[in-house]
């Protein structure tokens, strides 16, 4: 098609970066997100049981959907382009806007996360949560992103190894911290593969959606930066082998954190620090290593927010490409070749909803709104992406298999259910109903904007 091809020109001028191990690593660590095991011990011993089936009702069904569309388009802007070639122009500027706007609002939690962390790190106490101390990192953390990101994945490919390296070795310890302080302690009569019968209740098929679409989602992710990879579609050969290693490290990690805290105890924001300080802040000769672990995390996590804003600046330059949005935003830097306007843009946006997000509500209570919001973005995208092999890709003349149409379904209900769960918090709030109308109402109106922008673009691309 004229449009693919027109994207594949473009292309052309950007650094091919990202070989397969540099997308695995990444994959691990874009993927499995520290809180999750936190969500998940809130089931207690019924986690393994709601793991499996999220594995199977929605992890199976996005690495398929995944591998066959990236094969099948493998160009920048990823999920942008399937929606826009398998669909049309307006869905998928909207797919597009909703991604973006879920970057934005991750990244501006993991600020609050890499403020908890740092708090637990180094024994801060109340410290860790202070307004004014998730202030600072938070605009400290935006200016190191913008910096990296003008660089390139030249220099950001290396902070997201480190990032998928650290996130092994952290979970490998909190996997294996168990074993090694049984003995009179918290963990003495654990069972890692315990398993309960599940009950089904409004609170379980909150986590279950939470730790199928929230926990599993990402693979297609790096998929945006399609253009950038040495071979593009060595993206599906990361799902694969990534994919096993993900499992486990869910399942046990959430083992772990029940060995030491009761599920009404997690702490949602930190759960990793809180095990191994309660694990470990006894032990002298363990002193370092739950500091260390905690550093490590947050490794990831600054990993994590250089992938999250190199995909995000690469989402306006590519709409810039079908002149959906002002050129000024595909202007690259003449020497690194990334798009810097764009960059600017996504930081500032980045810096002032971490800012709001902190003002006025509890840590805790924070954290959930930008998650749960951000997730109901992700989640209208990756309804898109479901619907494509179920009743899209006419445009292009593909008809995919009726396996694969079956296991599609799974996951657009799955993802479906997710965003529905999505509008109840799982943690206690002063007022349900104003978290549901805080989340609804951000969701509506923004994608009001988004219609707006994109009728403004049409109206321009006429011109």
């Amino acid at each position: 098609m004229a449009s693919a091809q027109s994207v594949r020109s473009h292309s052309t001028e950007l650094k091919k970066e990202l070989g397969l191990a540099d997308l695995v690593l990444t994959q691990i660590m874009y993927v499995v997100g520290t809180g999750w095991v936190g969500t998940a011990a809130k089931l207690g011993n019924q986690q393994i049981v709601f793991w499996l089936a999220a594995i199977l009702l929605f992890y199976a069904p996005l690495a398929a959907a995944v591998i066959y569309l990236n094969r099948l388009m493998p160009l920048e802007g990823g999920l942008y382009q399937w929606a826009k070639l398998g669909f049309n122009d307006f869905i998928g500027f909207l797919v597009g806007w909703n991604l973006w706007l879920y970057v934005i609002l991750i990244v501006a939690t993991l600020g609050v996360g890499i403020a908890n962390n740092l708090g637990y790190a180094f024994g801060l106490g109340a410290t860790g949560s202070a307004t004014w101390f998730m202030l600072l990192v938070i605009c400290l953390l935006v200016t190191f992103l913008v910096v990296v990101t003008m660089l390139g994945l030249g220099v950001g490919k290396w902070f997201q190894n480190a990032g998928g390296l650290a996130q092994v070795l952290a979970f490998g310890t909190l996997i294996l911290v168990p074993f090694f302080v049984r003995r009179g302690g918290p963990a003495s009569a654990y069972h890692p593969l315990a398993v309960a019968t599940p009950a089904i209740s409004l609170l379980s098929l909150n986590i279950f959606s939470k730790i199928s679409m929230g926990a599993f989602s990402g693979f297609e992710y790096v998929a945006i930066l399609a253009g950038e990879c040495k071979n593009p579609r060595n993206i599906g050969k990361s799902v694969l082998i990534a994919s096993p290693i993900i499992c486990l490290m869910f399942i046990l990690g959430t083992s772990s954190v029940l060995a030491f805290v009761r599920p009404d105890q997690v702490d949602l924001v930190g759960p990793i620090p809180q095990v191994l300080t309660l694990a470990l802040g006894r032990f002298q000769w363990a002193a370092l290593i739950a500091p260390t672990a905690i550093l490590l995390l947050i490794g990831r996590q600054i990993g994590n927010c250089t992938l999250s804003t190199a995909g995000s600046a690469r989402l306006p330059m590519v709409a810039g490409w079908d002149h959906l949005l002002p050129e000024w935003f595909s202007r690259l830097h003449p020497k690194y070749k990334t798009p810097v306007n764009s960059i600017l843009v996504v930081g500032t946006l980045i810096l002032a909803l971490g800012l709001l997000g902190i003002s006025g509500v509890g840590q805790q209570e924070a954290f959930q709104i930008l998650d749960n919001a951000a997730g109901v973005f992700y989640a209208l995208a990756y309804l898109a992406m479901f619907a494509l092999p179920l009743f899209g890709l006419r445009k292009i003349g593909q008809k995919p298999p009726l396996w694969l149409r079956a296991t599609m379904a799974s996951g657009f209900l799955v993802t479906l259910l997710y965003c529905v769960m999505s509008l109840f918090p799982i943690i206690n709030v002063a007022s349900r109903l104003s978290f549901a109308a805080k989340i609804g109402g951000v969701i509506v109106g923004s994608n009001v904007i988004g219609a707006w922008l994109y009728r403004l673009g049409i109206r321009r691309r006429a011109g």
